[in-house]
């Protein structure tokens, strides 16, 4: 019987409206989707449920990504993304934002029980498909929260982290990164400790955000498979947040999974120099917000509208642009190294056709469409993550085994 099928009686209510949501979406591809254990490794609504008060339960006019629309998107597992701005938190403040963050998660399983299941491994993804409710997993998107303290990272990961962003849009004190000019030479040797203690705690390093050289350094060090868990294919959409062909064989022979990220400046040919066209007036009114609201918080909310607005503006492409990126990350990868990492909530533009978390199925839809096999479907929307989940959580009770 396929998974999302193995449901409770209330929810099975739920399934003939995901069906009449979903209408344009085949039979064929609507039973596959319900069947594979579908996996997103980038979401990032815990600034909302912080900043904003946000409760996933009821249906959203804005943003990507609630109850409601998880389940008529066919929606297993989301990593919520732990992400404490580098441009404004730092040391102490940074961990306190984590811990803040990590809070709103644990409140939205415990006000939510019979939806939502707090998991920290594959295992558990398993059973809450059989439950018929959603599991909830976190990745710390950036390192800034342990505060160059591995036991910190100790504390973090007894607190549910599964991945670890290795830095974010700025360099760290150890590692470079893709968006800001190098300094380390790529990986530290203190950014090398990082790295084992995660293989050794079942973190799964995540490279999405770090530059080419800290990759490099980094499949040197590692001895469990990475994850690229929001990150598309630079041949295709020349940024430097996405990987390179040669980046993306490496990670093959490394074992891991590159999730393909949805948003428009990932995967829209002309998308970034059409939004860096517009970044002088966007400059000036973000100035007046900062004027306006001395509070950070409310500040970066009306800032992301800003954003939004000029993004809405821009060549959106469709959901063929994120199956064009698939299409080549299987190409040069391998079919068993290619996941899926929306960046939901956390990006101000979608292609169209793939517009929120309910969307989902089309994507199913598009991959038949191009000729994969439903077992080949299945390893792209949540197959390959749980592997690589497993590999990690293998490798690190080997490691921990072997420890005196």
């Amino acid at each position: 019987m396929g998974g999302k099928r193995r449901l409770s009686a209330g929810l099975l209510l739920v399934l003939p409206l995901w069906l009449a949501a979903r209408g344009d979406v085949a039979p064929r591809a609507a039973a596959l989707h319900d069947d594979a254990i579908v996996i997103d490794t980038h979401i990032d609504v815990p600034q909302r449920l912080l900043d904003e008060d946000f409760d996933l339960a009821p249906r959203d006019p804005y943003g990507h990504i609630d109850l409601p629309r998880m389940k008529e998107g066919g929606l297993d597992a989301g990593f919520m993304s732990i992400w404490a701005d580098m441009e404004h938190y730092a040391g102490p403040a940074a961990t306190k934002r984590a811990l803040q963050l990590i809070d709103t998660v644990y409140r939205q399983v415990e006000r939510h029980p019979d939806q939502l299941l707090l998991a920290r491994t594959a295992d558990d993804i398993r059973r809450a498909q059989r439950e018929g409710k959603v599991a909830l997993l976190m990745g710390m998107e950036g390192a800034t929260p342990i505060d160059d303290d591995l036991s910190l990272l100790r504390d973090f990961h007894r607190l549910g982290i599964r991945y670890v962003t290795l830095t974010h849009t700025l360099n760290n004190n150890w590692i470079d990164s893709s968006t800001d000019k190098p300094v380390h030479n790529g990986l530290t040797d203190f950014g090398r400790q990082v790295v084992r203690e995660m293989n050794r705690l079942g973190i799964l390093v995540d490279i999405s955000h770090v530059s080419d050289k800290a990759f490099f350094d980094t499949l040197e060090v590692t001895e469990a498979p990475i994850i690229a868990s929001h990150s598309s294919c630079r041949a295709l959409t020349d940024i430097p947040r996405n990987m390179s062909d040669e980046q993306l064989r490496g990670l093959a022979r490394n074992g891991g999974v590159v999730q393909i990220a949805f948003g428009c400046w990932f995967v829209t040919p002309g998308y970034d120099a059409a939004y860096e066209q517009t970044k002088e007036e966007r400059e000036r009114r973000k100035k007046e917000v900062e004027e306006k609201y001395p509070d950070h918080h409310r500040a970066a909310i009306e800032k992301y509208k800003i954003d939004a607005e000029f993004l809405r503006q821009m060549p959106r492409g469709t959901l063929d642009n994120i199956l064009d990126h698939i299409d080549h990350a299987v190409q040069v990868a391998g079919i068993d190294h290619v996941g899926l990492g929306s960046d939901f909530d956390g990006v101000g533009c979608l292609p169209e056709g793939l517009d929120d978390v309910s969307f989902l199925p089309r994507l199913t839809q598009g991959l038949l469409a191009r000729g994969y096999s439903d077992a080949d479907v299945k390893k792209i929307l949540g197959g390959n993550t749980l592997r690589v989940m497993e590999e990690a959580e293998r490798v690190a009770g080997r490691l921990r085994s072997n420890q005196p």
